[in-house]
């Protein structure tokens, strides 16, 4: 039977069952923030890591004033580098501008791939222009989802003077970097944009083709001057 108030959530996050701990964190999508997170703190040191996972990302969407120094603290020090991705993850959606420098960290000195996708995704959600070069970097990784994350994440920042960077990979052999491609290209206005987003409106696969089709109809509806 799904719990009705806080309390019978509450005992449900002391069941011994992890099934019934992650059932509980779901029922919290629908209680205010306020409420939630002392029920999400108690079950962030769970033993069993897809329990962590889901509490580290309700933080993330249960914005309070605790969130961000629990978040701040889990991507800087905790042992498990999947925790660590959720927690970058979690401050994208939280999108307070004082995880900028903690983002940047982690991308240039955490060790594994998916803290520092993760790190990126986040840059670009936080849509903080600083993060221009370091994204320009990131394309060059040999990680394509690193590619796919800062293709993204440039869009995300509206950072117009990079599309010579990103319009490289029109050609990708990997057609999901090309879609991120065109959908980026719909947030950056400028002659290169449109040229390249008609040249994926051709391209072998339906979702890029789909994507640079949305993306051209986003830049003519903003009234864009070429």
């Amino acid at each position: 039977m799904r719990p009705h108030t806080l309390e019978e959530i509450s005992a449900q996050l002391d069941s011994d069952n992890s099934r019934d701990r992650m059932l509980a964190l779901a029922y919290l999508r629908e209680v205010p923030p306020v409420d939630a997170v002392p029920l999400i703190k108690k079950v962030l040191d769970d033993d069993i890591l897809q329990v962590r996972s889901m509490a580290v990302f309700a933080l993330g969407v249960k914005p309070t004033p605790e969130c961000y120094p629990i978040l701040i603290k889990l991507l800087e020090s905790d042992p498990d580098y999947g925790i660590r991705a959720d927690a970058a993850g979690a401050l994208g959606y939280l999108e307070d501008p004082r995880a900028y420098e903690a983002l940047v960290r982690a991308f240039y000195e955490d060790t594994s791939w998916l803290v520092r996708f993760s790190a990126a995704v986040s840059l670009g959600n936080l849509k903080d222009p600083r993060a221009k070069n370091l994204l320009i970097e990131a394309l060059d990784s040999k990680e394509v989802v690193l590619q796919q994350a800062a293709i993204s994440a440039l869009g995300e920042i509206k950072a117009v003077e990079a599309v010579d960077e990103i319009a490289r990979f029109v050609s990708s052999e990997d057609w999901l970097v090309r879609q991120r491609l065109a959908e980026a290209l719909g947030h950056l206005p400028s002659e290169k944009s449109v040229s390249a987003l008609n040249f994926m409106t051709k391209d072998e696969h339906s979702q890029v083709r789909q994507a640079a089709e949305i993306s051209l109809q986003r830049l003519e509806a903003n009234s864009v001057s070429l």
